[in-house]
């Protein structure tokens, strides 16, 4: 067969692939419940809702994160924040907001014991001192807007939620944050579809531990963080215990009422999304390895692709040059225009949408980096502790 039609098949068939995989991927971040502002029920009858925060060495957003826990627009609620063996400033500047607001109430964590991760240790410590009905885990790095409590409570009772948890607003301020979170978030979304994860008939099961909403009775049913107790992806474990023990988990779009801000570097991107990769999707390792796979697409083959075929242009290859390159540039149009539209909803300038090929090596990087560390034994680093087993 002559060479120039193998190209020009090969163009051909990678442009089909390349529009049909990218239209999947971007149709999938769809949620289909979004929480709206709600007044705050009436004194007599909100149930009391516990907010339990773990922090460990948060200094630089605890106060942020407590404070505007302190001020939602419910009734009846408490904070509680468990201060897991920080070394840094928290601990101080938890004291200076407990002395200002007797709604707050500060634990002081104790070591951790064998078999426990350290978040879901600070959270079984932060559940066990709470009265509420409701318990709220909110993570240190994220905000709540005034009426968050309100409306995700609301939300939960209209869609008979046991557990309810929501997506927050990312908020991304650095080069890298911007560049790479985006890619990070797609790849979840195709992972975990909100139509499956809110589906009672499917096992399909996640939570974001930035905001996860559940009733006591619930939480007590299922052992709590007890029975996830080793799992550095607890969120997402919790979730299944309840989906599993046939309680109702829904996951909703809550971007209008909370905030995160979940890393400030490149550094600390590597080292959170290294311990979260390979442990959260270590029973879809063949969605986990097609993502790779993917990644490795979107930040080699393709730019190689649409310079292959300018370089044939440029060398006077003729008609099948130049169906090549439209069809590699074809294809890139179409992909940068669904990153356009993910860098909007994220809040950043469209022109992050050409940063593709970077953010997706980045983020296969820290797939082949999470892999490698855990079954090779080397075990996953977080807030200065190793993890080798999240089972």
């Amino acid at each position: 067969m002559d060479a120039q039609l193998v190209y020009i098949l090969l163009s051909s068939l990678a442009l089909i692939l390349g529009l049909g995989i990218t239209y999947w991927i971007h149709s999938q971040h769809q949620l289909q419940l979004t929480i709206s502002p709600a007044a705050p029920p009436e004194a007599g009858s909100a149930p009391p809702i516990s907010i339990v925060i773990p922090a460990r060495n948060e200094a630089g957003v605890i106060r942020r994160c407590v404070q505007a826990a302190l001020e939602q627009a419910y009734p009846d609620f408490e904070v509680i924040v468990v201060d897991d063996r920080s070394t840094d400033a928290t601990p101080r500047i938890l004291a200076e907001l407990a002395e200002s607001n007797p709604r707050l109430r500060v634990i002081q964590g104790e070591d951790l014991p064998e078999g426990w991760a350290g978040k879901p240790h600070a959270l079984n410590q932060g559940a066990g001192e709470t009265r509420g009905e409701w318990l709220c885990f909110v993570d240190a790095d994220t905000f709540l807007a005034p009426g968050a409590l309100a409306a995700s409570y609301r939300a939960a009772r209209e869609h008979d939620a046991d557990m309810f948890t929501m997506l927050t607003q990312q908020e991304l301020v650095t080069f890298w944050e911007k560049v790479v979170l985006p890619v990070v978030f797609t790849g979840l979304s195709v992972g975990f579809p909100a139509e499956r994860v809110n589906d009672p008939e499917k096992p399909d099961a996640i939570a974001n531990g930035q905001y996860i909403l559940i009733k006591r009775s619930v939480y007590r049913a299922v052992d709590g963080h007890r029975a996830v107790r080793a799992r550095i992806d607890e969120d997402k474990a919790l979730a299944e215990v309840v989906k599993r023990s046939g309680y109702r988990l829904i996951l909703a779009d809550g971007r209008a009422f909370a905030d995160t801000r979940m890393y400030t570097s490149l550094a600390g991107m590597w080292e959170g999304w290294t311990k979260n990769i390979f442990f959260g999707m270590q029973d879809r390792l063949g969605l986990l390895s097609f993502g790779a796979f993917l990644g490795l697409v979107a930040a080699l083959a393709l730019p190689l692709w649409l310079v292959a075929g300018i370089a044939w242009v440029a060398a006077d290859g003729g008609g099948p040059a130049w169906l090549v390159a439209g069809e590699a540039l074809l294809l890139w149009v179409y992909l940068i225009w669904q990153r356009a539209r993910a860098a909007r909803a994220f809040q950043i300038s469209a022109w992050y949408a050409l940063s593709l090929p970077l953010g997706a090596l980045v983020f296969t990087g820290m797939m082949f980096a999470s892999a490698f560390k855990v079954l090779s034994g080397r075990g996953v680093t977080w807030k200065g502790r190793t993890y080798r087993d999240s089972s």
